[in-house]
Formats: structure tokens, sequence, C-alpha cells
């Protein structure tokens, strides 16, 4: 495997209209970090970590990302915090698959 997980774990990544995907891109004791591929029309429902900061690193495509009732576009490369107890989620609202990584951390117990 490379030193950059990026580009392997990406390319199994190809959702259809209305469909998310995702990977993972770091996994250890204290984060994680999953890639998120939205088709278009998809949603990555709204949610919450209590215990944990969650970033959005938008990376190709524009997302339109959902932070506590507020919506507002991100184009890449864009990066976006969710403060532990915020309530967050992306949704695609373009014609092209939208990409992006939630890094979690630290992990809830």
């Amino acid at each position: 495997m490379s030193i950059d997980r990026y580009a392997e774990v990406v390319s199994d990544l190809d959702p259809a209209e209305g469909d998310v995907e995702t990977g993972e891109l770091v996994v250890t004791d204290d984060v994680l970090v999953k890639v998120f591929a939205l088709g278009p029309d998809a949603e990555l429902d709204p949610h919450e970590h209590a215990e944990s900061t969650n970033v959005f690193h938008v990376l190709e495509g524009s997302a339109t990302v959902l932070q506590d009732g507020e919506s507002e576009r991100v184009d890449a490369p864009g990066v976006v915090l969710h403060e532990r107890g915020v309530v967050h989620g992306a949704r695609n609202e373009t014609d092209e698959t939208v990409i992006l990584t939630a890094s979690l951390c630290p992990l809830p117990s």
C-alpha cells in the first residue's frame, strides 16, 4: 500500500445518482478519517457527535454543507469545522460526484 491512501480508496467509489459510498482512509485508536462519495442528489444525513470534533474536507466538486439548520455551498478545496455536538451533514446539488473526507477525533468512547 502507498503512503498516500486517497487514490486507492477513492478509486473503488462510484456512487449512482442519490447514493453515498464510503471508504476508510485512517482508523486508529484516537482518529477516524472516512471518505464519502456523494452521487448527484445524494445526501449525508444530518447527525451529531456529542463527544467528538468533526472536520469535513471537500476535495472534489461542490458540496452543500449543513450545520445547525444552516446550509452553505463549499467548493473544493474547502474545510469545515463541526464542533462537538453540532448537527451537520452534506448534500450534492450538482450533476457531478462530490468527494469529501470527514475526520473524527477523539473517537467516541
